[in-house]
């Protein structure tokens, strides 16, 4: 009887046990209520968005008559002005043409202009040397603009064909830069081309201040301001995006066109305005409340807020400076740490801890 007695009697010591040591472990357990204080700050609205440093102008230059380079006068680095000499083909063959047509020109002012046919014939002549004088110009390749030369392609003795003068790209369009026998690049005046949601597009508008961020330079930030939204989106695996340009201000030495970055658009901004975590602020049906601690009850209380922040939110009436919020609660493993608080959990942004009343820590 003993015996069994005692074997009753550790049984139910062993599932106390069990249930005490590991019944809860892995159970989430509510904390104590945790409170922040409404106080004033500046708050911002930011919007984010990735994309890719380029040149403000570019510009791909190709030969306008046919014929064989005799000279390149740059090379890749150079640094070149509008209208500047890059190249030059045998002018033989389109001097040859200016000397012919000039000659036809002579003898049809000799004909006199007389009648309709003499007139027109001399209106002819002169049609044929001013384009004879055009082929001659367009032996001399010179630059379109501004800018570093970036790619040279061909070499003295080569022949190539008649083309286009120039091709030019710039960062607020979306035509691709195409080769050319010489491209110009302006490498001092960079800009962003991001590409944003199409619910973050209605925020943006021009001159509003950002802040870049290039991935190979990230202890460097850059201070930039929108130029352009575009107003057609592109869609790629359903996904619509707006393209956004913004123009980079001091950019640091090294940046090159071609750079990963991302950017931080300030959409909305108040100083010094009464604002309270982010976290605390529940808002359906277009309104908002928080719950608000007095005399250690918590009490809903409608507010009207102003800009909405990732951290902060202003609150424009509804509460007065120095009254408590209460944030959502903080659950934490029972096994993980028994001091009622989830290890790191802290509150984004804030710090995460209360002092002497207020709420400290930054955000936005």
């Amino acid at each position: 009887m003993i015996n069994g007695l005692l074997v009753v009697v550790l049984l139910g010591a062993g599932v106390a046990g069990y249930l005490v040591f590991f019944g809860s472990s892995g159970s989430a357990q509510p904390t104590a209520a945790r409170t922040a204080a409404a106080a004033n700050r500046d708050v911002s609205e930011v919007v984010t968005a990735s994309g890719t440093v380029q040149s403000s102008f570019s510009a791909a230059a190709s030969f306008g008559a046919s014929g064989t380079v005799t000279e390149i006068n740059v090379k890749v680095g150079d640094v070149v002005t509008k209208g500047q000499q890059l190249a030059k083909l045998d002018p033989a063959q389109a001097q040859l043409q200016v000397d012919i047509a000039q000659g036809n020109l002579n003898a049809a002012l000799d004909k006199g202009t007389g009648t309709t046919a003499l007139l027109t014939a001399y209106r002819q002549a002169q049609l044929a040397l001013q384009q004879a004088k055009d082929a001659l110009a367009a032996t001399t390749l010179t630059a379109p603009g501004d800018g570093t030369i970036t790619s040279v392609i061909g070499a003295v003795g080569q022949k190539v064909s008649s083309g286009n003068s120039s091709s030019t790209s710039s960062s607020t369009t979306s035509t691709t830069t195409a080769s050319g026998f010489v491209v110009v690049t302006d490498l001092k005046n960079l800009v962003l081309h991001a590409n944003v949601s199409e619910s973050d597009v209605s925020k943006l508008k021009g001159d509003q201040a950002a802040t870049v961020t290039v991935n190979a330079m990230q202890s460097q930030p850059i201070q930039a301001k929108v130029t352009q939204v575009d107003l057609t989106p592109t869609t790629a695996n359903n996904v619509v995006q707006y393209g956004v340009t913004l123009t980079l201000t001091e950019p640091p030495a090294g940046l090159r066109p071609g750079q990963s970055a991302s950017v931080e658009i300030t959409v909305a901004g108040a100083t010094n305005v009464l604002a309270v975590p982010a976290a605390a602020v529940q808002t359906a049906g277009g309104a908002s409340s928080v719950a608000v601690l007095e005399n250690g009850a918590e009490t809903r209380r409608t507010v009207e807020i102003g800009v909405r922040g990732d951290q902060y939110v202003e609150i424009r009436s509804g509460l007065t400076a120095g009254e408590e919020v209460v944030l959502p609660p903080v659950t934490t493993s029972t096994g993980q740490n028994r001091t009622g608080q989830q290890q790191g959990g802290q509150f984004p942004g804030t710090g995460g801890q209360r002092n002497g009343g207020g709420f400290t820590g930054t955000g936005r």
